[in-house]
């Protein structure tokens, strides 16, 4: 079975050279294949499984639209590691570990505004950022380090899917961030580290520059065919959303029109009935004032019939 990176390679690259056998963390034996002159020799039968393991968890969180921040701080590892991220399109944070990175994300966020600010500013006037000369500077100076801290993370919105860590002991506030969120964790672990916060530990010597080159370079290209993957399902998803949206829309303008066409009809027809309901109304009119005065003329018959009839003049006696 092919691997990721060989044995071999990972020999060449010095990466089974540990610490010192004095500063060792005995949480890291298991991970130990010997020692020479003072020096852990780390086991990197295991280290090529294990890197693996790692690049199959990574490209599936990739492969989930979601992205992998890259924390490397160390002068050795800065460089390296951020070319493996701009490489295949993550994030990364290779100056220095910015308190609240990830639990107090909003005033990370505040600060990025800040800078995209400046930067319109200059974009806005051809780099000149204020036409007082002190001004200019102090925001010169401003743009200055946070771009530098935070250009590798400006356009991260959310919490990243995991974070790949260089040297646990160095990223210590990094990795308990994560965990405090229940971020997964990858890191290459020395063995002066603690393990037990990570949750793929890939171990090997975190001070070759040739070792984590070979690393994040390897993991760097699976992670590119795995965000290009991401990007096109995502596009996908929106065309298919698109199209739903469109039909639904189309289904709504029909059941609109057959409803008014249905009203139509229904005032047409309340039309056509109305002088019908009309007559009807006028002849029980009609009909109700004839019995009225058939009533009328019996009422008036009968009062006649009661009525005394009046007594005859008396004729005057002959003389």
């Amino acid at each position: 079975m092919a691997h990721l990176i060989e044995l071999k390679d990972l020999i060449e690259a010095g990466l089974h050279f540990g610490h010192q056998t004095k500063r060792w963390n005995p949480k890291m034996k298991s991970y130990i294949f010997d020692k020479r002159n003072g020096i852990h020799i780390i086991d990197l039968t295991q280290t090529v499984e294990l890197i693996d393991e790692a690049a199959e968890f990574l490209r599936g969180v990739v492969a989930k639209g979601q992205k992998i921040l890259f924390v490397a701080t160390k002068k050795q590892a800065q460089e390296v590691v951020k070319e493996a991220a701009l490489t295949c399109n993550q994030f990364y944070m290779t100056e220095r570990w910015l308190g609240g990175t990830l639990t107090n994300n909003q005033t990370i966020r505040r600060s990025v505004k800040r800078m995209q600010q400046i930067q319109n500013i200059a974009r806005q006037n051809n780099g000149v950022l204020s036409e007082h000369k002190q001004e200019a500077s102090a925001l010169a100076r401003e743009l200055a380090k946070l771009e530098t801290n935070l250009t590798g993370i400006a356009e991260m919105d959310k919490m990243p899917g995991a974070l790949f860590v260089v040297d646990v002991c160095r990223e210590a506030n990094a990795v308990k961030e994560a965990k405090r969120l229940g971020i997964p964790v990858v890191a290459i672990v020395d063995t002066n580290a603690d393990p037990d916060p990570i949750d793929y530990v890939i171990p090997g010597n975190d001070d070759s520059v040739r070792g984590i080159e070979l690393i994040v370079t390897k993991l760097a290209d699976i992670l590119k065919d795995a965000d290009i993957e991401a990007a096109k399902a995502a596009a996908e998803a929106q065309a298919q959303a698109e199209q739903e949206r469109a039909q639904k829309a189309a289904a709504d303008r029909a059941a609109r029109k057959e409803t008014q066409g249905a009203r139509k009809l229904a005032t047409g027809l309340s039309g056509r009935r109305a002088p019908a309901a009309n007559t009807r109304r006028a002849a029980a009119a009609a009909a109700q004032e004839a019995v009225a005065a058939a009533a009328q003329e019996a009422v008036a018959a009968k009062e006649a019939e009661a009525a005394p009839a009046e007594a005859p003049a008396e004729t005057p006696a002959a003389e």
